[in-house]
């Protein structure tokens, strides 16, 4: 009788603690959120603070509108290889692809590499 009544008692608190585990589990997960907002705030907050110095706004204009003062040449430097290399080669016939190799002798060689590296064996 006694064994009956551990089996209720145990099976009367089970869905209890189950719920108490899982309001820990959604505690840490909201408290977690609300770390990650905090820091997304203080984040925030330090780029206002940046945009409220004169200096900065003159800094930003420069590099984002590439905005100048009065008598100043701007000088943009643009960074394009392959317009480069396309431009390099505007003098030049094209060269004709060369023709790939058949897929046996890409096999073979490449069994015979396979056996450069381990001679031997």
């Amino acid at each position: 009788m006694l064994f009956a009544v551990l089996i209720a008692l145990a099976l009367a608190y089970t869905y209890p603690v189950r719920v108490y585990l899982d309001q820990q589990t959604d505690i840490e997960r909201i408290e977690a959120s609300q770390a990650a907002q905090r820091r997304l705030i203080a984040d925030r907050a330090a780029e206002a603070a940046k945009w409220q110095d004169p200096e900065y706004i003159r800094i930003q204009a420069r590099e984002r509108f590439y905005m100048v003062y009065p008598g100043e040449v701007p000088v943009v430097v643009l960074n394009d290889p392959d317009g480069a290399a396309r431009d390099a080669g505007a003098g030049k016939r094209p060269v004709q692809p060369r023709t790939p190799d058949s897929w046996y002798d890409t096999l073979w060689s490449s069994v015979r590499a396979a056996d450069a590296e381990h001679p031997g064996k």
